[in-house]
């Protein structure tokens, strides 16, 4: 080969692609294995078996099964997350959110791995531990500062910290994506709806109605007098 050739614009391109289409395969096949069998049943043998590599190919492209680990959860979780900032932005926490699950919908297997992963690494010697934890750390900061910015707008009227409703609102999610994974049958956008309904907006504690007075036969009835319920909740965001 030509000192002209090798120095030509694109002339590595073939190469690199080859590369970059490797170890896409590979996180590939690597979420299909942790999704199944967790981080510590899968090991990189069985998953150069599904694509038919070497494991010397496998280590080639990630010289650890931690590292590894590490590319598919940032697989996992990227999808999706600039068009979350945008739509909460544009149309606040709630919009934004239920976009988000109903793009989620698409990719169980995602949603799985990612569950599957956070149960295991709550253990402090998990590699995806760290990953985790700053995970959580950041997704809470983000939502905070939408949930501020919503409240300003009047979009939110729970005036409960931001902070705190958005430690609340990682929990629901959490908690209603994993109920959605072990019975598929269930609503997710419409729990995810109420959820916010009831998160987000402002609620007032609950006035028991007083029983009516019977009145007696042998006077004019007179109208009873009801108790009042106060206004009712106003929806999550303005439309």
């Amino acid at each position: 080969m030509s000192d002209e050739t090798a120095t030509r614009p694109g002339a590595r391109r073939g190469p690199y692609a080859k590369s970059a289409r490797r170890r896409v395969e590979i996180v590939e096949s690597a979420t299909s294995v942790f999704s199944a069998r967790g981080y510590r049943g899968g090991s990189l043998r069985e998953i150069a078996k599904q694509f038919g590599m070497s494991l010397t190919a496998v280590v080639h492209h990630f010289p650890s099964k931690s590292e590894l680990l590490v590319a598919v959860l940032e697989n996992a979780d990227s999808a999706h997350a600039e068009s979350f900032q945008d739509d909460s932005q544009d149309e606040g926490v709630a919009h934004a959110v239920l976009q988000y699950v109903r793009r989620n919908l698409d990719r169980p297997e995602m949603l799985r791995l990612l569950a599957l992963m956070a149960a295991e690494s709550s253990a402090s010697d998990h590699p995806a531990h760290e990953w985790f934890r700053r995970r959580y750390e950041l997704t809470i900061d983000m939502l905070t500062t939408a949930i501020d910015r919503d409240q300003q707008a009047g979009r939110i009227t729970n005036p409960r910290d931001p902070h705190g409703i958005a430690e609340s609102l990682v929990a629901l999610w959490d908690g209603l994506q994993l109920q959605w994974l072990i019975d598929p049958r269930r609503d997710l956008v419409a729990s995810m709806t109420a959820a916010l309904n009831d998160l987000l907006a402002s609620h007032q504690e609950p006035v028991r109605r007083s029983r009516p007075v019977q009145q007696s036969t042998e006077t004019t009835p007179t109208a009873s007098k009801r108790t009042s319920t106060g206004p009712s909740s106003s929806s999550v965001a303005s439309r």
